[in-house]
C-alpha cells in the first residue's frame, strides 16, 4: 500500500481545502507513491516521535499538528523543528498532518470530545459560510431515483443531520440532436418533448467534482443540463466548535470532576463557577478562545476549550464558565481518531499509536 493511499480517508473526510488559511496541513516531507511500511500517529510531530517511527518500522507519521507551520528558509538543525524535519528526510519518513481540516470535520476532533463527554448529537458552533453549493440538474422522470442515488452516495444532500435531503419538482425539457447527436430518448433532427424532474440538492464544495462526476455517469442523456449555484448559507456540517447537552445536568463542581477525570487533566482553569446546574456545553478542542462569544450565542453553561490568556478570562462576564483543560489535554485522543478513520476505511491496515507524551507543559 502506497502512502498517498494510507492518507486518501482522512482527506475524502477532512479535505485539505477546508483547514483554515493559516494552516499547513497535508503531506509536508515525503513521497506520496513510495510504498508504506506502517504508520505511526501522533499528536505532535518531534523528534523522539521520529525516533519512534524508525524503532517501529514506520515511513510514515501521522500528526495532528503540523511541524511545519510557519515556513522554512534553511534546514540548518538550530531548533526542534529543523532537526524533526532532518531526522525524517534522513531516514526516508514522510510526515503528514491533518489539522483544522479535521477540526473542522463533523466527524473530527470535536465529535470525539463530545463522545468523551457523553454528549449525543452535538452541533458545530460556528459553522463555515460560503462553501455550499446548490446543484439543480434535470433527469428523465423514469431515470431520476437512479441518478438521486448516485448524488447522494457521492455525498451529496446532507443537512445538518438529516441526510439525501433534495428537492424535484416535474416539467417538460425539450431538445433536439443534430447528425453527430446520440440521444438516449427520441431522434435526430426531430424535436424531442420529455417528462423531466428538476432535481436540487445540495453539496459541500469540497466534493463537487466527485458529486458531478457521479451524476453524469448515471445520468442518460449525453449532454446533461445542470448548473451550480454558489450559497453563503452557512453549511452545517462543518465548522469550529461543537455544543450539546448532557443528559441529565451537573452540579458545576461535579461536571468539572468530570471533566478533569475524563481528560485527565492536572488542574483546570476556569472563571468563577455561577452555583446553577451545568446542562449546555460547547467546546473546541485546541485553542479556542475565540469561540467564546459563540459558546455564549448558545446559551451553553460551560465553555470548555484551552490556551485561554489571562484577559480573556474577564470574557466571560459572569455569563458562563470558561473551562481551560489544556491544549493537549483537549485534543489528546484525536490520534485514537485518526486511527480509527483509518481503520474504517481499510479494514486491514494496523497503524501504530504514538507510546509518547508529546506534552510540552508539565503539571507540578
Amino acid at each position: 500500500m502506497k502512502i498517498r493511499e494510507v492518507i486518501q480517508p482522512l482527506e475524502e473526510l477532512a479535505p485539505l481545502s477546508s483547514q483554515e488559511s493559516y494552516d499547513n496541513a497535508g503531506l509536508i516531507v515525503g513521497d506520496p507513491n513510495l510504498e508504506c511500511t506502517n504508520a505511526l500517529i501522533s499528536l505532535d510531530c518531534t523528534e523522539e516521535i521520529v525516533d519512534e517511527a524508525i524503532a517501529k518500522g514506520c515511513n510514515l507519521i501521522i500528526s495532528h499538528h503540523p511541524i511545519v507551520f510557519r515556513g522554512l528558509k534553511r534546514l540548518n538543525g538550530k531548533n526542534y523543528v529543523e532537526r524533526t524535519v532532518i531526522k525524517a528526510i534522513q531516514n526516508n519518513i514522510a510526515l503528514y498532518a491533518s489539522h483544522t481540516n479535521l477540526d473542522n470535520f463533523q466527524g473530527g476532533v470535536n465529535k470525539k470530545i463530545g463522545e468523551l463527554l457523553g454528549i449525543k448529537s452535538p452541533k458545530i458552533l460556528a459553522p463555515v459560510s460560503g462553501k455550499l453549493l446548490k446543484l439543480i440538474v434535470y433527469v428523465p422522470v423514469k431515470e431520476l431515483e437512479k441518478v438521486k442515488d448516485a448524488i447522494f452516495e457521492a455525498g451529496a444532500g446532507h443537512i445538518g443531520n438529516y441526510s439525501e435531503c433534495s428537492f424535484t419538482s416535474e416539467g417538460t425539457g425539450t431538445f433536439k440532436g443534430n447528425n453527430d447527436s446520440n440521444p438516449a430518448y427520441g431522434e435526430k433532427g426531430v424535436r424531442s418533448n420529455e417528462a423531466e424532474g428538476r432535481l436540487e440538492v445540495l453539496l459541500s464544495s469540497h466534493i463537487k467534482n466527485r458529486v458531478v462526476s457521479a451524476m453524469i455517469k448515471s445520468h442518460p442523456y449525453e449532454e446533461v443540463a445542470y448548473d451550480l449555484i454558489p450559497l453563503e448559507n452557512a453549511n452545517l456540517t462543518e465548522g469550529a466548535g461543537m455544543y450539546g447537552e448532557l443528559e441529565s445536568p451537573m452540579s458545576e463542581k461535579e461536571f468539572l470532576g468530570v471533566l478533569k477525570d475524563k481528560f485527565k487533566v492536572g488542574c483546570i482553569r476556569h472563571t468563577a463557577l455561577m452555583n446553577k446546574p451545568v446542562k449546555r456545553v460547547a467546546w473546541c478542542g485546541g485553542a479556542g478562545s475565540f469561540l467564546l462569544n459563540q459558546a455564549k450565542g448558545v446559551n451553553a453553561d460551560i465553555f470548555i476549550t484551552g490556551d485561554f490568556k489571562y484577559h480573556e478570562f474577564f470574557d466571560a462576564e459572569n455569563q458562563i464558565i470558561i473551562a481551560d483543560i489544556g491544549h493537549f489535554e483537549s485534543e489528546q485522543f484525536t490520534i485514537e481518531l485518526i486511527a480509527e478513520l483509518i481503520r474504517k476505511k481499510i479494514p486491514t491496515f494496523a497503524p501504530y499509536l504514538t507510546e509518547k507524551n508529546t506534552n510540552p507543559v508539565i503539571y507540578f
